[in-house]
């Protein structure tokens, strides 16, 4: 009886290690996968919001633009075609949360340095102040690297569209001087398809470790 068991005791075990393979991929297949909402206008704080959209509910992309970076070099959504980013805004004097929104982001920078598919977007709210100049020396200061990240300045106009009616990311306060972007401190995800996939506070370290987690769960589902 004792050499039977031994005989089939390294195929018990195999056996046994099978099972509970097969059995992990079935509980696998019945899980839900993570997937990311993809948010229209009618779903963000009306505040950061172009009363123009207010109410729509489907189609909200990033709309096409032109702008210049810390290198004095035009960017476009070209740039961009194809990446996931993550974009925000911000300018190069702020005393308060620029600072520590900056140094998050070079945290991302820092995290996806060899990831091809994922780049970083900074838009100045005061292009007037932001000059190449200023960028160039912000970016040398703050660690940026040019082939992941720009810091972008120009019209702003078009920055203030930007801002309010593709990344639905500042608020108005209506005075039309040079501050009347107040920027918030979001970051903003966004996919190849230039579809918003996810807020996050640029200030808080937990938002950026969901931030990166949800990045991981993008990126997988193009791997689909």
């Amino acid at each position: 009886m004792r050499s039977f068991f031994s005989k089939y005791k390294l195929f018990g075990i195999v056996l046994l290690a099978l099972s509970a393979v097969i059995i992990f991929l079935f509980y696998d297949a019945l899980q839900p996968k993570k997937t990311l909402p993809v948010y229209q206008p009618s779903m963000v704080d009306k505040t950061l919001v172009d009363s123009t959209l207010h109410y729509k509910k489907k189609y909200h992309t990033i709309a096409d633009f032109e702008l210049t970076n810390q290198n004095g070099q035009t960017v476009t959504q070209e740039n961009y075609k194809n990446k996931i980013y993550v974009a925000d805004f911000f300018f190069t004097t702020c005393p308060s949360i620029c600072p520590i929104m900056t140094k998050n982001m070079v945290e991302i920078q820092q995290a996806i340095l060899d990831d091809e598919d994922v780049l970083l977007l900074s838009h100045s709210v005061t292009p007037i102040i932001d000059s190449v100049p200023q960028l160039k020396k912000y970016a040398l200061e703050k660690g940026v690297m040019d082939r992941k990240w720009n810091l972008v300045t120009g019209d702003k106009k078009q920055i203030y569209e930007l801002a309010r009616k593709s990344y639905l990311a500042v608020k108005n306060d209506g005075d039309g001087g040079p501050y009347d972007m107040i920027h918030t401190e979001n970051f903003i995800l966004v996919d190849k398809e230039r579809r918003i996939r996810g807020f996050y506070d640029g200030t808080d370290r937990k938002e950026i470790s969901k931030l990166l987690t949800d990045l991981e769960i993008l990126q997988a589902s193009y791997s689909e």
